[in-house]
Order: structure tokens, then sequence, then C-alpha cells
């Protein structure tokens, strides 16, 4: 691998047992399991404890953390005050990385760096962030909060608590393998965030809140959403086939099309293309896969552009019902398992992230001049 200083591409940053990616090969892996065996197997609670652990849970394992991320659903009120008190048309990531940094407040826990603590502030970190978004938008829409059913899963509850309707089983499915394909991806730089924070040993709401603002940027988390807004100005897979042909001749980028990593197709891609095609026809929006699947298939031939994980998210989540602003905030309930995994590491064995520059600026040793003279 080319070694280059742009970007810090190529650059090894740390050591981490969390996640393997081989972008030639199309390769991710968490703590061992390659992300198609997670994909047709694991449930988001048990990739979770997965990340967290190193190890997939025993029964009693799971049950412990299915009942902590329902014990810690509920937000403090003043959070909830916040929300409920935001203009209707607040960027939701906004919101987001507000409220997470506010819940800091209100834990006792949070200056507590004990490795017990964190993982408890870990614990609500996941819960109460599914919280924010749903209480977010029923706020915004002028409806009352939906408490979470005990009875259902960390992703059928968000759909729920989002909604207010409870999903059938194969879009809990579906969403609960969205959640698991999204959770981590090695030092991605919300990731990269979070762990510069966690390194200066500031405390876990601090460290978090960095990813967001870093996932919050256009060039990392945004993407899903507008690969859909680009589908929605679409009529058909021929329409799609004339825009990208147009986009790619003028060098405009199509959204979720290529990776910095992967040079190959994106293996969380496959998933999410197979549930985009069931749940458009379940719900009646096949022809935003339909779209989707000719302008990738298009730019494959083209360029040997791939799929990245948002090409397909973008019309899996449109097809749940989730408002498209949401979209971005959804990665980050994923990904906060990810991130909470990546900081109890950094914690674990520490040492402050403190990187060099390669000077390019005028050689040192100017004479002042006085401001009369300039």
């Amino acid at each position: 691998m080319a070694v280059t200083g742009a970007g810090l591409e190529g650059i090894i940053a740390a050591e981490s047992k969390i996640c393997f990616i081989d972008g030639d090969a199309g390769v991710l892996s968490y703590q061992g399991y390659d992300i198609r065996t997670l994909g047709e197997h694991a449930t988001f609670e048990e990739v979770v404890f997965l990340l967290w652990n190193g190890r997939l849970p025993k029964q009693a394992e799971l049950d412990e953390l299915q009942a902590g991320l329902l014990e810690y659903r509920e937000l403090p009120a003043p959070v909830a005050a916040f929300l409920k008190g935001l203009p209707k048309d607040v960027l939701p990531m906004a919101a987001l990385r507000t409220a997470v940094s506010m819940l800091a407040l209100y834990d006792p826990l949070a200056q507590d760096m004990s490795p017990v603590a964190n993982k408890t502030k870990a614990l609500k970190l996941m819960a109460q962030t599914a919280t924010i978004v749903t209480s977010l938008d029923r706020f915004r829409k002028g409806n009352p909060v939906v408490p979470g059913d005990p009875r259902l899963g960390f992703a059928a509850n968000f759909l729920y608590t989002l909604s207010g309707k409870k999903p059938d089983e194969v879009m809990e499915r579906a969403f609960d393998v969205a959640l698991v394909l999204h959770a981590e991806h090695e030092l991605n730089a919300s990731t990269f965030a979070a762990r510069v924070t966690a390194a200066t040993l500031s405390d876990m709401y601090s460290a978090v809140t960095s990813a967001i603002g870093a996932l919050k940027g256009p060039l990392h988390g945004g993407a899903n959403e507008d690969v859909i807004k680009l589908l929605l100005t679409l009529n058909s897979p021929e329409e799609g086939v004339a825009k990208a042909t147009d986009m790619l001749a003028n060098k405009v980028k199509i959204p979720g099309l290529g990776h910095r990593v992967y040079h190959t197709l994106d293996p969380r891609a496959v998933f999410l293309k197979d549930m985009a095609k069931e749940l458009g026809e379940r719900t009646g929006h096949v022809k935003l896969y339909e779209i989707s699947n000719a302008i990738q298939a298009y730019a494959k031939q083209a360029k040997n552009l791939n799929a990245n994980v948002d090409f397909f998210s973008a019309s899996t989540y449109y097809s749940l019902g989730i408002p498209v602003d949401l979209f971005t905030p959804v990665f980050a309930v994923s990904r906060m398992s990810g991130w909470t995994a990546h900081i109890l590491e950094q914690y674990h064995n520490n040492r402050l992230i403190r990187p060099r520059a390669d000077y390019t600026g005028e050689t040192p040793g100017k004479v002042w001049v006085d401001i009369k003279d300039r």
C-alpha cells in the first residue's frame, strides 16, 4: 500500500483488534467475524456485544445487554425538553450532536473513567442516541413520544418509536441487518476523531460528540441522503442511466459509488441491494431499486465504479419510512456501537495521539517589519 501524507491515506495511525478491512479483496470483519457471516446470522445486539467484548455473547449476557438497552432508553428530562423546543427545521445532525453532548450533564458517571463506568456509559449512549433521533422526529411533527416496548428488540423499537407502528418481521430484520452493516468500519473520519479525543482522556461523551461532528460532514455521513435525493428526481431506469452518463461525462461524482478503501464491491452493498429490492416490492418503492440497479450496472461497465454501503441503503431506509434527513442520524445510531468500542479500546491502552505535519510554509527566520513600514 502506498503511503502518502494527503488525508493520512495509507498511514497506520493505531493498533486495533476491532475491525479488519482488505479493500482489494472486498473483506470486512468485526472481531474476526466476516461481515457476510454477521449479516446472515447476527442480531444487532449480538454485534454490539461482539464489538465491545471481542466475542459473541452467551444467552444470559445477551439478555443482560438487551435489558440495559431498554432500561436506559429514556432521556433526561432537560434533554427531552431541549429537543421539544427546537425549531421545526433544525438540522437533525446538529440537534443530535448537541443533545448527545448534553447527556453528559445529567449522567453522574460522566467523569468516572473506570472500566465499569465506561461500559455503562457506552450502554447508555447506545440506548439514548436512538431515543434522541426518534424523539426529535416525533416532536418536530407535533406527535407525542412513543415509549419503547420491552417485547421488541433494538431495531424494531427504533422503527416503532419513530412511526408509532410496529414493523413486520421482514422490515424489522432488514433494519436490523442495516444496523449490523453500519456498526463499524475501522479508522474512518468519525472513529478517528473519537479516538483522538479519547486519547486526551476526555470523557466518553466528549469523544462521541467529536465523532458526530465528523459524521455530520457531507464527505463522510451524508452520501445516502444524496443518493435518495438523486433517485427521487428520476422516473425510470433509462432516465437513471442517462443521468449517470451525463454526470460521468461532466466529471460529477455520483453519490454512493466508489469508496476510499474498497477497490472492489463493498461487501456491505451486497446485503443492502437484496434488501432494497425486497422492501421496494413490499412497500411500492421498487422503482427506486430498479433505478439504483441500472445506475450501478452502467457505472460499473463504464468506469468500473462499484456501489458502496450508502448506495442501496438509501432506498432501503426510504422503504422503511425513515425521513430522508434522518438517514445520517440513523447511521450514527448504528455506528455508536463502533465508536464506543474504539473509545473503550483507546482507554485500555492509551497514548496521546499527536501526529506531526509536513511543513510547506516559508523558511523560518523572517525579519520583523514594524507596522509603519509594512
